[in-house]
């Protein structure tokens, strides 16, 4: 017999479940002070199961920020998909990544003030932001730079995007009006302003 050939997939599901039930938790309160024990009991498993698929709590909340960086960044560039002008890309691109977090209560955790803003530092340490954030700014029209120069440019617009998350500009078209006058001319230099 060639061994258990569903075990790859039952490992996916029961670890898409645990996030899950985590991410239901962060819903309720901030991320950072959900313990593995509210985890497991929300999941309907045991500690020791838990920690059979996430060794600690850090793997489990760098596993649910992965899973739900690549859902934000499809949902993203699904809603910017028919804007071709790299200015508009920009500015949209970022108010709807925005956007999406905040009307999300499981992420909007992830920046509360009044624990430690793990969100900001999962952003900053996470591989899979840096390349789906690359590639964002690849798809600007970014191919010409060097590997160095986009990935320099994407990790400031990580710290700028984290910053609104945490400040908040007064709305949305305070926020509209910040990026255009500070985040594209330091992300597209050689392009002129929007009208």
């Amino acid at each position: 017999m060639a061994g258990d050939w569903l075990a790859a997939r039952r490992t996916e599901v029961a670890a898409d479940r645990i996030l899950d039930a985590a991410g239901e938790l962060f819903a309720e309160k901030e991320a950072a002070s959900v313990g593995m024990h509210e985890i497991a009991s929300a999941a309907g498993c045991s500690r020791a199961t838990l920690y059979r698929y996430f060794e600690n709590r850090e793997a489990l909340y760098t596993a649910y920020v992965h899973r739900e960086s690549y859902r934000l960044y499809q949902e993203m560039t699904e809603q910017i998909t028919a804007l071709t002008d790299p200015r508009e890309r920009l500015i949209e691109g970022i108010l709807a990544s925005l956007r999406n977090v905040r009307e999300s209560p499981a992420l909007t955790s992830w920046f509360a003030t009044t624990q430690r803003p793990i969100g900001a530092e999962m952003a900053e340490n996470s591989e899979v932001i840096k390349a789906l954030t690359e590639a964002f700014v690849i798809s600007l029209g970014s191919d010409g730079d060097s590997p160095a120069v986009v990935a320099h440019r994407a990790r400031w617009l990580v710290r700028v995007m984290t910053s609104l998350m945490l400040f908040p500009g007064h709305d949305d078209a305070d926020e509209r009006a910040m990026l255009e006058e500070f985040v594209v001319p330091i992300m597209l230099p050689s392009r002129q302003a929007l009208p």
